[in-house]
C-alpha cells in the first residue's frame, strides 16, 4: 500500500515527464481540446487565423456562452434547465413589443425584458422546489410556454428592435464586437457568484449532497428558486444580445440553444450529477462549439455532418470526464480547481506559460505557412435557409450544377431555419473574402445586419427566393410568393365552383414565405364570398406535422371540402390524413412543385401545386453571382415564372 501511495504521489506531482503532461491534459481537457482545435483549423484553412475571423468566433460564441453561464448555476446544483432558449426569445420579444407597439420607453422595456426572464426562472424554481417536479419536466413545460407566449405577443412575425438597444450587436471602434464584451462581463459575474458568494457556495453544497446541505442549515428550496431565477436573468440578457445582432426580435429565435448551452457546460468539465463546474470551463466549452462550427463552415463541411461532429465532441468530453475521475484527477469545482500550496500554483503557472508560448509559436508558424495561400479563383458562398425541405434541396442542386458548369467554387451552408446561425455563416463568408455571396434568408429583416457587413467589405450579395430588408443586394432572384398564393386561391376556388368550406395549413410562424403565401391566398380568396376558411393552423412546412394538424382539424371540421397548404410537404401530410377523400371529394392545393408533389398531382391525390422551379432559381442565382463578382451590371430583380401544375400539364414539369 505504501508503494502504491508513493507511485500515485509521483504521478500527481511529477514535474516535466510524461505523467506530468498526462495529468495536465486530464485536468484541463477542455482547454487542451480548444488549443488542438485552433491549431488544426489553422492548418486546414488559411482563412481561420485572421483577426476578423477570430472576432467572428467570439461573436458567434457570445449568445451560447451567456446562456451557458446561467445553465452552469443550475447544473452545479444537479438540476437542468431546458427553457433558456425559449426564455431568451420571449424576453427579446417583450422588449421589442413594449418599445414599439406599446410605446414604453426603451429603458423601461429593457427592465421588463429582464424581469420576464427572472420571472420565468422563478416559476421554474418554484415548480422544482415547492411543486416537487423534476427539473427536466418543469423546464420542459416552460420551454413550451415561453415559446408560445413569444408567438402570441408577436403574432408569429418578427418585431423591429429599438435602434438604441441594437447597438449591443455592433462594434466599438469599428472592430471590437459588443457581444464579446457582454460575454466577458457575464462570465466575470458568473465566476464571482460561484467563487465569492454565499449563493455560489450553496450551489456546490446542494449539488454535492442536497440532504447534507439541508441538514447543515441551508435553505435549499429558496436557494434553488434563486438559482433558476439567475438562469432566467442570463437567458434574458442572451436574448437581448441575440435580437440586437439580428436587429429584430424573432419569435422562433434560439430554438435548440438550450442544448448548445448544456453541451458547453458539460464540455467545460461540469458534471450533470452536480457539485462540479466553473465559469472558465463553460466559456471554453462555448468557444469549442463556436470554433467547430466556424471552422467546419470554412472547410465547407455539410451542416448535417457538423451535427455529427458536435455530438461526437460532447460524447468525448463526457468520456474524458469519466477517465479523469478514474485517474483520480482533481475535479473542476468552484474556485478550488488547482488549489494547493504556493509551489503547486507556481508550477502550474510555469506549465501554462510554456504551453501558451508553444501554442503561439505553432499558430504563428501556421499563419506564415498559410499566408498568400488564397488564389484568385472565383469563390461563391451560399447560405440556404434550410436543407430539410425538398424545395431548397433542389435549389441547392441547381446552384451546384451551374457552379460546376461555370468552373467556380461554391460553398453551400445550411442555416437550419435559424436566423442567428445564418448571420454567422454570412460573417464567415465575409471573413473568407468570397467573390460573391448568395443568401436565401431565413428572415428578411434578420438577414440585414450580416448583409450590411458584406456590403462594407464590397462583396456583392445575391438574394434568392426571399429579399433582404435594410441592406443592399445586387440582385433578387425570386418568384412572387404573393402572386403564387393568389393563383392557389383562384385554382382551389374554381375547382370548388366558388362555394365551400376550406382549411389552411400554414408554414413556420414568422417566416417570410409563410406570411407572403398566406397573404396572397387571403387576398385571392376574397373574390369568392361563397368560400369560407373555417380553420387555419401552422404545421411548420413539415409533412408529419401536416398529417397531425390535418387529422386534428378533421375532428372539428369533418365537412371541409378543400385544403390549401403553403408547401407541398404539408399538402402531402394532409392527403394522408384525408385518405380516400383526397383528390375525390376534397381537392388539395400545395405550393413549391417538389418531385413528391408532382408525383401526387400525377396520381390525382394532390389537385394542384404552385411550382416555383427551384432548380432554375438556384441556377440563375449562381449565374448572377458570377457576373456580379466580375463587375458586370445585372438586373436588380430576376423573376422566375410561377405556374400552377395540375394533371393536365404535370408532364411538362416532370
Amino acid at each position: 500500500m505504501a508503494t502504491d501511495t508513493l507511485k500515485s504521489g509521483k504521478n500527481t506531482t511529477g514535474g516535466g515527464g510524461a505523467p506530468g503532461l498526462r495529468r495536465l491534459l486530464l485536468d484541463n481537457g477542455a482547454l487542451s481540446a480548444l488549443v488542438v482545435l485552433v491549431v488544426a483549423m489553422s492548418l486546414l484553412s488559411g482563412d481561420f487565423l485572421t483577426t476578423q475571423n477570430l472576432l467572428n468566433v467570439g461573436v458567434q460564441a457570445a449568445v451560447t456562452a451567456i446562456l451557458a453561464f446561467g445553465v452552469t448555476f443550475v447544473i452545479v446544483t444537479a438540476g437542468i434547465d431546458l427553457s433558456v432558449g425559449s426564455v431568451a426569445a420571449l424576453s427579446a420579444t417583450v422588449l421589442a413589443w413594449s418599445a414599439t407597439s406599446a410605446g414604453v420607453p426603451v429603458w423601461l422595456a429593457v427592465i421588463l425584458a429582464v424581469a420576464t426572464g427572472i420571472a420565468c426562472g422563478f416559476v421554474n424554481g418554484a415548480l422544482v422546489s415547492y411543486g416537487k417536479l423534476p427539473p427536466f419536466i418543469a423546464t420542459l413545460a416552460m420551454l413550451s410556454v415561453g415559446r408560445g407566449l413569444s408567438l402570441v405577443i408577436s403574432q408569429g412575425s418578427p418585431i423591429a428592435f429599438p435602434s438604441s438597444v441594437s447597438r449591443l450587436g455592433d462594434t466599438l471602434g469599428g472592430w471590437l464586437p459588443v457581444p464579446v464584451l457582454v460575454m466577458i462581463v457575464m462570465g466575470l459575474v458568473t465566476a464571482v457568484v460561484l467563487g465569492r458568494t454565499y449563493l455560489g457556495r450553496s450551489m456546490y453544497a446542494i449539488g454535492g449532497n442536497e440532504e447534507a446541505a439541508r441538514l447543515s442549515g441551508l435553505r435549499v428550496k429558496r436557494q434553488k428558486v434563486a438559482v433558476y431565477a439567475l438562469s432566467g436573468l442570463f437567458a434574458a440578457v442572451a436574448g437581448i444580445v441575440l435580437a440586437s445582432r439580428l436587429a429584430s426580435a424573432q419569435p422562433q429565435a434560439a430554438q435548440g440553444y438550450e442544448l448548445d448551452a448544456i453541451a458547453a457546460v458539460v464540455i467545460g468539465g461540469a458534471s450533470l450529477s452536480g457539485g462540479v463546474g466553473k465559469a472558465s470551463g463553460t466559456l471554453i466549452g462555448a468557444l469549442i462549439l463556436a470554433v467547430l462550427r466556424n471552422g467546419l463552415n470554412l472547410l465547407s463541411v455539410s451542416a448535417f455532418w457538423q451535427q455529427v461532429v458536435i455530438g461526437v465532441v460532447i460524447a468525448l468530453a463526457v468520456l474524458l470526464d469519466t477517465v479523469r475521475r478514474r485517474a483520480g484527477s482533481t475535479p473542476v469545482a468552484g474556485g478550488a480547481a488547482g488549489a494547493g500550496g504556493p509551489g503547486g500554483r507556481k508550477a502550474q503557472a510555469v506549465k501554462y506559460t510554456v504551453a501558451a508560448v508553444l501554442v503561439a509559436a505553432v499558430i504563428g508558424g501556421v499563419s506564415l505557412w498559410n499566408s498568400g495561400s488564397s488564389g484568385g479563383a472565383t469563390k461563391l458562398g451560399m447560405s440556404v435557409s434550410t436543407l430539410n425541405n425538398p424545395f431548397f434541396v433542389q435549389l441547392k442542386a441547381g446552384a451546384q450544377a451551374e457552379a460546376k458548369a461555370k468552373g467556380v467554387e461554391l460553398t453551400v451552408t445550411d442555416a437550419q431555419n435559424d436566423a442567428s446561425q445564418q448571420a454567422n455563416q454570412i460573417q464567415n463568408f465575409t471573413s473568407e473574402s468570397m467573390s460573391s455571396v448568395i443568401i436565401n434568408p431565413v428572415d428578411s429583416d434578420a438577414a440585414g445586419p450580416s448583409v450590411r457587413a458584406a456590403n462594407k467589405a464590397d462583396i456583392p450579395v445575391i438574394a434568392a427566393d426571399r429579399g433582404v430588408n435594410k441592406a443592399d443586394v445586387t440582385a433578387l432572384v425570386a418568384s412572387d410568393n404573393v402572386a403564387g398564393g393568389e393563383q392557389a386561391a383562384r385554382t382551389l376556388a374554381e375547382k370548388l365552383g366558388g362555394k365551400g368550406r376550406i382549411v389552411v395549413l400554414q408554414g413556420t410562424a414568422g417566416t417570410s414565405a409563410s406570411r407572403e403565401r398566406g397573404a396572397g391566398f387571403a387576398q385571392g380568396i376574397k373574390a369568392y364570398p361563397g368560400i369560407k376558411v373555417v380553420a387555419k393552423q401552422p404545421a411548420d412546412f413539415d409533412r408529419t406535422k401536416g398529417l397531425d394538424v390535418m387529422t386534428n382539424m378533421l375532428q372539428a371540421n369533418s365537412d371541409v371540402n378543400g385544403v390549401f397548404a403553403e408547401n407541398d410537404e404539408m399538402a402531402l401530410g394532409a392527403i394522408k390524413a384525408l385518405g380516400a377523400k383526397a383528390g375525390t371529394s376534397v381537392p388539395v392545393v400545395g405550393f413549391d412543385g417538389t418531385p413528391d408533389g408532382l408525383k401526387a398531382v400525377e396520381a390525382g391525390t394532390l389537385y394542384a401545386s404552385v411550382a416555383q422551379q427551384p432548380r432554375e432559381l438556384g441556377r440563375l442565382a449562381v449565374r448572377n453571382a458570377i457576373e456580379a463578382a466580375a463587375g458586370k451590371k445585372i438586373d436588380a430583380t430576376v423573376k422566375v415564372p410561377v405556374k400552377v401544375v395540375t394533371a393536365k400539364n404535370v408532364a411538362d414539369f416532370s
